[in-house]
């Protein structure tokens, strides 16, 4: 059990890596313009030659196969809610890494968030 919560500790983790990497990214690509085949053909080139973008995806591509290992040995109803962990780590890092502001109202969604996880981690165990 404790190596699958591991496990899924990664997966999450990759994920976040990804996610700020696919911001940071696309912030250095700026605004996607989508508009005639040519630009929409230069925007795409832009986006997948962007090294962040790319090591983004890697990232996820990472933790997908993570994720899989964590399927083959426990519960999806178990599991799967611990993915929400994404939605406390990512603003987290979102406000140390890209200097975001994150305002109260978000603080309190992200603390039910982590009483959720906590329950779900506490009393799905099936040992």
């Amino acid at each position: 059990m404790a190596f699958s919560l591991f496990l899924i500790l990664i997966s999450v983790l990759l994920g976040v890596a990804g996610e700020l990497l696919l911001k940071s990214g696309i912030d250095q690509v700026g605004d996607l313009k989508l508009n005639g085949v040519s630009v929409a053909a230069h925007t795409a080139w832009n986006v997948i030659s962007t090294p962040r973008i790319l090591i983004g995806f890697t990232c996820y591509g990472l933790a997908a196969i993570t994720w899989l290992i964590v399927l083959s040995k426990l519960d999806l109803s178990y599991a799967y809610p611990m993915l929400a962990l994404t939605y406390v780590l990512i603003p987290l890092a979102a406000r140390i890494f890209l200097k975001e502001t994150i305002p109260p109202g978000r603080w309190i969604g992200i603390v039910v968030v982590v009483i959720g996880v906590a329950i779900v981690a506490w009393y799905g165990r099936t040992e």
